[in-house]
């Protein structure tokens, strides 16, 4: 994970003004911990767009906070939640 092409990603897409800080938290701890994302939060990430996404995810992952998470299995959540979400807003909701 090239620290610098991760900065560089978010910053030429402008990654961190895209999402509301309570749909943001709610993302970090669906991939991060535990809990589920609301449809609203999976609406704010989709349009975060997945390049926005994957590069937080891995930006993330190089705190030294998260030394201890296995980066493999939060990169698979994070798609995952990203995939979930993509279903989500893609399909129209049932009608009664």
């Amino acid at each position: 994970m090239a620290t610098k092409e991760n900065y560089q990603i978010i910053k030429e897409n402008n990654c961190e003004t895209k999402m509301g800080l309570p749909c943001v938290l709610e993302a970090f701890m669906s991939i991060f911990n535990t809990g589920s994302i609301s449809n609203k939060c999976c609406g704010e990430l989709v349009v975060l767009g997945k390049v926005c996404h994957s590069a937080l995810v891995k930006r993330t992952l190089e705190n030294p906070i998260f030394k201890d998470l296995d980066p493999a299995t939060i990169i698979a959540k994070s798609i995952q939640r990203w995939n979930n979400c993509l279903a989500l807003i893609d399909s129209p909701s049932p009608s009664a």
